[in-house]
């Protein structure tokens, strides 16, 4: 893989180029009279989709009806989601969370699939693009809001963002405005890094991959200082690509983690 297939990985475009030099162009399509491109990461955002439905609705239907999951896969599966539930959502949310782990459950093997899908040549990372990124923290952020406002009301949950404080007649209405405006600002923050933290990670692992790559091309001018350069390259890309296999896990765990507790922390302000 050269650098250019690397660095597409993060790149969004209107075509596939894999490997072998198989490329496929991506078709204009038209939605109430608009011209939409159809484009790479909108493709692989479909098929993990579409992935999902086909793993879990069958494994869903079979749990309803009261009958035994067999099979390895369908094992690793309902392990995964009852750690979500029993681990993340409910330590973190408290009452009332199991409303939440559907959502939660679609979050987390949403941003799996992606970030896995960003291993495999030819396709890209779409949480690689802070574009992405930045809508699920936005679903993050709309579900907080959402969660508290239903909890303690509109007006109540704003209040509840100024903790209660004992202090001196007449100080109070000096220090609650400042510390609404900060708190509220942390909010926006808060889920703002959740955008970022995201973003840099899958972004930084491929950027590291190009650049072990591009020491395998500069330093093509003879075949000693190819293979000195090339073998510990080559090693450092697996290394990092396995790496990168786990922070696709632990990037999709966080990101899950973090929404659980902001869902907490507006439902239980203290």
């Amino acid at each position: 893989m050269d650098t250019a297939s690397i660095a597409g990985h993060v790149n969004d475009g209107n075509s596939f180029h894999f490997p072998f030099h198989c490329h496929f162009d991506l078709p204009m399509i038209e939605i109430f009279g608009y011209q939409v491109q159809i484009t790479k990461f909108m493709v692989i955002e479909a098929l993990v989709a579409i992935l999902m439905i086909l793993f879990f609705v069958p494994l869903a239907s079979k749990i309803k009806k009261g009958e035994p999951v067999r099979g390895r896969f369908s094992n690793l599966l309902e392990v995964f989601l009852l750690f979500i539930r029993d681990q993340i959502a409910r330590p973190c949310i408290g009452h009332g969370a199991d409303r939440f782990v559907p959502l939660l459950w679609t979050i987390f093997f949403f941003i799996l699939g992606l970030n896995l899908f960003g291993m495999i040549p030819g396709f890209g990372s779409p949480t690689a693009s802070y574009s992405v990124t930045a809508v699920l923290a936005v679903i993050a952020f709309l579900t907080v809001v959402l969660a508290g406002s239903v909890k303690l009301g509109p007006v109540k949950f704003w209040l509840s963002q100024v903790p209660h404080m004992d202090v001196p007649f007449g100080l109070g209405y000096i220090l609650k405005p400042l510390l609404f405006v900060i708190e509220v600002f942390g909010l926006f923050v808060k889920h703002f890094v959740l955008c970022i933290r995201l973003f840099a990670n899958l972004f930084a692992g491929h950027l590291v991959l190009a650049v072990f790559t591009s020491f395998i091309t500069a330093a093509a001018t003879g075949w000693l200082l190819w293979t000195a350069v090339t073998i510990p390259s080559a090693a450092l890309c697996i290394a990092i690509s396995l790496l990168e296999i786990f922070v696709a896990f632990l990037q999709a765990y966080i990101f899950t983690f973090l929404m659980s507790l902001f869902i907490g922390m507006a439902r239980h302000p203290h």
